[in-house]
């Protein structure tokens, strides 16, 4: 792949593989930022659907595997990091939510797991997977969903459709309703309380989703200009090295924190959601 500008390199690492259809009314793969334009909203990220998908199922696979091999002797390897996970966001779960409901936990651990691996993905070097993708014919491809903030908020959204019914279930329509009518300020300013609580709720899946993608777009955009230093000399191209491994490490961390906020978070709302007391 050449480019004949940095700018033509970074936008065309930041364009998704994207199916849709074309001005003419046929459907097909986007080869072009006008493909892009008239594809419009109904098209779809097909790397982004790939990837987070196929991590699923890798995540769902390895513990799968793991169940099958466990023993009651003292785990070792894979068995013994799968457990210690477990109890990681068990004490989490222990520790944010203050009801009963058996779907949390599972729903904690599947979050944790799946936007970890997705987060994972930004340390492949930027170059490779497009590359091979490019000798197959393949135009675009990212291979990081979270970076897709139809990723991000698909999940958040999710998380929301179960904090709105869990909010119903616990507290009833009613409940539910005078939570957001009748606080903070007295039953007269209903309109105003609706307001500034509609607004809050709201907010959540909103705040939710661009975190991730935000941090996660970031990092990537840094490993990207990192990659272009590379065509600059011995120089540059050494600087780079350093610099990509320093940030390499460094966005362990990131990657890591941002799939143990999103769990945190889950917990937090789906917490106040089943508190019947405002």
């Amino acid at each position: 792949m050449d480019y004949a500008t940095s700018s033509e390199y970074i936008k065309h690492h930041l364009t998704n593989l994207t199916f849709g259809q074309y001005a003419d009314g046929s459907w097909g793969i986007a080869h072009s930022p006008d493909d892009l334009i008239a594809m419009g909203f109904w098209s779809i990220n097909v790397d982004s659907m790939a990837f987070s998908i196929g991590l699923g199922i890798f995540f769902l696979w390895i513990f799968n595997r793991a169940a099958k091999k466990a023993s009651t002797d003292a785990p070792i390897g894979l068995q013994n990091f799968i457990e210690m996970l477990i109890e990681f966001i068990d004490d989490s779960v222990r520790g944010s939510f203050s009801g009963k409901n058996p779907l949390v936990p599972p729903l904690a651990l599947t979050i944790f797991v799946w936007v970890f691996l997705m987060n994972l993905m930004d340390l492949i070097p930027v170059d490779i997977i497009p590359w091979l993708a490019y000798l197959i014919g393949i135009p675009y491809l990212k291979i990081v969903p979270t970076t897709d903030p139809n990723i991000t908020f698909g999940m958040a959204l999710s998380i929301f459709a179960l904090v709105i019914y869990y909010s119903i279930k616990m507290k009833g329509p009613g409940g539910f309703f005078a939570e957001l009518a009748f606080h903070p300020f007295p039953k007269f300013m209903m309109p105003v309380n609706l307001i500034l609580e509609g607004v809050t709720l709201i907010a959540k899946p909103v705040s939710l989703s661009l975190r991730l993608f935000g941090n996660l777009y970031a990092g990537e955009m840094i490993f990207i200009l990192i990659a272009i230093m590379y065509s600059g000399g011995w120089v540059l191209g050494a600087a780079g090295g350093v610099l990509q491994l320093g940030w390499a490490l460094f966005h362990i961390v990131i990657i890591t924190l941002q799939a143990f906020i999103f769990m945190t978070l889950t917990i937090v709302y789906l917490d106040m959601a089943s508190q019947t007391e405002h």
